[in-house]
């Protein structure tokens, strides 16, 4: 099974977080487990080739 990190915090009521390699596609959820099948889900779309113009964090080696 293939991992991916995320990052999250809790803001009030919610758990929000996204995943470290999308950062510009946040999600929420009342509990822990509802941000993680969330997040799952914006995982699948977001590879799927269904949303236009994706934008992915990288990591780039200068030195």
């Amino acid at each position: 099974m293939e991992k991916k990190e995320y990052i999250y915090w809790k803001d009030e009521d919610f758990w929000l977080g996204y995943l470290e390699e999308y950062p510009d596609y946040m999600t929420q959820g009342r509990t822990i487990e509802e941000l993680q099948e969330n997040l799952r889900d914006i995982y699948k779309e977001l590879v799927s080739g269904k949303i236009p113009c994706v934008r992915k964090a990288g990591k780039l080696e200068v030195a």
